[in-house]
């Protein structure tokens, strides 16, 4: 069986988890080491950026 490809980059990811604050979870633990929550703000994050991309805004 195949592994799913992700939606997002690995680079994406890592920049969001460093603006988030939990990038040093990620290098100890990997990615199953973040929370739930830690996880759910990110999906949030990438969708949060999408939006401005897609209309224009790139102000933060």
């Amino acid at each position: 069986m195949s592994r799913r490809r992700g939606i997002m980059s690995d680079q994406l990811k890592e920049e969001i988890a460093q603006e988030l604050g939990f990038y040093e979870v990620v290098q100890k633990d990997g990615w199953g080491g973040i929370t739930s929550r830690d996880a759910g703000n990110m999906v949030k994050r990438a969708v949060e950026r999408a939006s401005q991309q897609l209309s224009g805004d790139r102000t933060r």
